[in-house]
């Protein structure tokens, strides 16, 4: 058996929080065509000619309100989850990347490759599955492996959004910061309804047939939106939720095209017009807290939430280097590896 290593990959962030980092991030990420899969000139013109005009100077304040005195806090919890796991796990080398930004895949696999890593786990720290995440990470992965030259032998870990080893940490840190007569709102990234529709190869499933993501089938196997609905499942399963305990919403949308529904902003707006007083909001899908958890839910959503009525709201941390799930993290990956050994 050769020597092993792990490279985590998450989406990205700005060096720093000003506008030209902000812009240098932006182009990176918005150019690339599994997040915007408009053709080609047409996402040329909607990036440079309008986003990278606006956006820039509207979010690098947002990024300097919770910026972290070592850095961007998704950078920082990266590094911290990557340092516990090698401190954790004696035989088995970690790096951590960002698809987009510093520090980059290129630099991670090197890292790995300097080590004498023979065989390579490539692990999107995205518990559900997306192309815009998932298969972008993996396919600049490979393409980076391919310029390289190198050939470790290489499995990926796919979506994990119903293991063990990821639901009990998440039921556990949202039970220890819940309030008992709080609802709870699971506020999942959003996507572009195109995107899941993609994946239904049988063109008759995905948003063809009522409450389609909470059936399984063949069909959504690797919906992004199936697999929210998983993770909400279990996880109020293992929390033990009525149903008028919880919702699911999706958040940070960009652009004018159809998301997935309902967004959080007006599922927030419809529980305090039904009542709700005391909110609490978790985002499973961001396994560390970055803009979308520390300034989106945080700040914005909070100041809408008291801006409409409601008087109390918690939102839940993300499970960042949380020991619990640091192992449990180091638990999948060693299931991945034994796969592996007996493939």
């Amino acid at each position: 058996m050769g020597k092993k290593g792990v490279l985590l990959i998450n989406v990205g962030t700005p060096d720093e929080p000003t506008v030209k980092s902000v812009r240098n991030y932006l182009r990176e990420f918005l150019l690339d065509p599994d997040v915007i899969d408009a053709p080609y000139i047409i996402r040329q013109l909607l990036v440079r000619g309008i986003i990278l005009r606006v956006r820039p100077r509207k979010i690098a304040p947002l990024y300097q309100k919770i910026w972290m005195d070592e850095g961007s806090p998704l950078r920082v919890y990266s590094d911290r989850i990557t340092k516990s796991l090698n401190d954790m796990v004696e035989d088995i080398e970690f790096e951590f990347a960002m698809r987009y930004g510093n520090p980059s895949i290129e630099y991670g696999l090197k890292n790995l490759q300097a080590k004498g890593v023979e065989e390579l786990l490539l692990l999107p720290m995205f518990p559900h599955y997306a192309q815009a995440t998932t298969e972008s990470a993996l396919k600049h992965t490979y393409k980076q492996l391919k310029a390289m030259k190198w050939q470790p032998k290489i499995i990926e870990m796919g979506h994990f959004e119903t293991d063990e080893e990821y639901v009990v940490p998440l039921a556990n840190s949202i039970e220890s910061q819940l309030d008992k007569d709080a609802h709870l709102l699971f506020s999942y990234h959003g996507l572009p309804v195109s995107h899941v529709k993609r994946i239904d190869t049988s063109k008759n499933h995905c948003q063809q047939v009522d409450e389609c993501c909470s059936i399984k089938s063949e069909a959504n196997a690797l919906c992004y939106g199936h697999h929210c609905m998983n993770t909400t499942q279990t996880v109020v399963g293992l929390l033990g939720l009525s149903e008028d305990q919880w919702s699911l919403s999706f958040q940070s949308r960009i652009g004018p095209v159809k998301w997935l529904e309902p967004s959080t902003m007006n599922k927030v707006e419809e529980l305090v017009k039904r009542g709700v007083k005391k909110l609490a909001i978790v985002a499973p899908a961001f396994l560390a807290d970055g803009l979308e958890t520390l300034e989106e839910l945080d700040i914005g959503i909070r100041e809408h939430f008291i801006e409409l009525g409601g008087e109390e709201l918690t939102v839940i941390k993300c499970l960042n280097d949380n020991e619990d799930w640091v192992e449990g993290l180091s638990k999948l990956v060693g299931k991945k590896f034994d796969s592996m050994a007996t493939a």
